[in-house]
């Protein structure tokens, strides 16, 4: 039973459920289950995310040659900043935060200037970059009135659905055994992705209570067991992990150099366009009344976040969109899950052997669950196209917008001879595709019948 205080404080940020949501909810935004039960689904988050999470770390300190202590240090950091930023969003401090159901973590956009910039300046000017260039974002946040204007349920539908549909090759790659794996498409683990899927599949549909709506976390734990004798988990890494990693702010120094933030701009100008896009989803699937001040107050936890996360000495953060499936799928909205999600990441954080247990996680296990979480957010945007009235106009809109972002999803070295900035911005499918939806909304102006 929520205080009057809490109840006050839901009124104040917006977020009452005033729609009716896609689906039927079993818990609302502001719902709060039991503490185990809390527990469970916060675990399925985890499992979601967990990947996103440490491989930017990994990739980033490969590419720049840090040493293993190093490396290791910045993924505990990463996995620290991701619970932090992910209770302020979820739960909401003063005006920030969207307090909704939305999983922070490092992303991919800030892999290409993070080592740019890292092969000049190093570590700090990285920091520092990311540090200035999360101003980017407050500042936005701050006009986001205008911005929402340019999202009608025409653009919001496609980047919805873009944002499944560019998500399911990752999961496609997991069942498969994971990029450069030298098993990659052995039949062995592609049943056991199809296995986990048919599990998920079935638990999730004729499953009761919290069957249903753990079918996530199952799959993966039976997934996870079944892998143990066929020698497709390492507990070396496990027992290499540290028991403890306490942070320190500025522990590799910082260099504010304003030639080092160019380089992040872009990409910070495009999280902000995937994080309205991530907020929308989450707000259309969980029955959210769709509100400037939810958005924008989103928008502000991503920099406030992404200052954080470069204070503790790790990369930017923003939303999550793989986890906006976990939504529909379980039939669970609510912001306290995801708010106990964060706190298990900053245990994990602080814990690296922990961590660890959920790093070795075999691929084919989250391939099997990531192609149905990543399928339901396209239906999701499928299912708020079909309110939008089909002339050709918007026939041509969702095409050209869908095709592209796609396009650069399965061939992405056609942007490789663009200048390094619009490769930036046009890098991911998703950005691609909303701004191709953005653009041509306000270009071609319906014709009078």
């Amino acid at each position: 039973m929520k205080s009057k205080q809490e109840s006050k404080k839901d009124s104040q940020f917006n977020t009452k459920t005033d729609e009716t949501p896609s689906i039927k909810l079993m818990y609302g935004v502001n719902d709060k289950p039991s503490f185990p039960t809390q527990i469970l689904l916060g675990l399925q988050h985890i499992f979601a995310a967990f990947g996103g999470i440490i491989v930017v770390p990994l990739v980033i300190s490969s590419a720049l040659g840090f040493d293993v202590k190093t490396s290791t240090t910045l993924i505990s950091t990463s996995i620290l900043a991701a619970g932090i930023v992910t209770i302020i969003q979820a739960r909401g401090v003063g005006p920030v935060g969207a307090r909704v159901a939305c999983i922070m973590g490092t992303d991919f956009t800030f892999v290409t200037p993070s080592i740019a910039v890292g092969s000049v300046a190093g570590l700090p000017g990285i920091i520092g970059a990311t540090i200035l260039g999360a101003f980017v974002e407050i500042i936005s946040s701050f006009f986001i009135k205008p911005l929402m204007k340019l999202f009608p349920p025409l653009v919001t539908g496609t980047v919805i659905c873009l944002i499944g549909l560019t998500l399911l090759p990752v999961s496609i790659d997991w069942a498969a055994g994971g990029v450069g794996s030298p098993t990659y498409g052995s039949i062995q683990n592609i049943l056991i992705a199809m296995f986990i899927m048919a599990i998920t599949l079935l638990l999730n549909h004729y499953g009761k209570g919290m069957l249903s709506t753990a079918s996530i976390l199952i799959g993966m734990v039976v997934g996870y067991i079944i892998c143990i004798p066929f020698r497709m988990v390492d507990f070396s890494i496990v027992s290499q992990a540290s028991w403890l990693s306490l942070p320190r702010i500025f522990q590799y120094s910082v260099d504010f150099d304003i030639k080092n933030v160019i380089s992040f701009v872009p990409a910070y100008f495009v999280t902000t366009i995937e994080t309205v896009g991530c907020l929308k989803a989450i707000g259309q699937v969980s029955g959210i009344k769709d509100e400037d001040n939810r958005i924008g107050q989103g928008i502000l936890a991503d920099g406030v976040g992404s200052m954080l996360a470069g204070a503790l000495g790790t990369f930017p953060n923003t939303s999550f969109s793989q986890n906006v499936g976990l939504i529909p799928l379980t039939k669970v909205a609510s912001r306290y899950v995801v708010i106990m999600a964060g706190m298990l990441l900053v245990i994990l954080g602080l814990f690296p052997k922990f961590a660890a247990l959920i790093n070795i996680m075999p691929q084919p296990v989250l391939g099997g669950v990531g192609i149905v979480m990543f399928g339901t957010v396209a239906a999701s945007g499928i299912q708020t196209l079909s309110r939008v009235k089909l002339t050709n106009r918007n026939l041509l809109i969702i095409a050209v917008s869908i095709a592209l972002g796609l396009g650069v999803t399965f061939r992405p070295e056609i942007i490789s001879q663009l200048p390094e900035g619009l490769k930036m911005i046009f890098a991911s499918g998703i950005s691609t595709g909303t701004i191709s939806a953005l653009v041509l909304n306000l270009v071609l102006k319906e014709k009078d019948l």
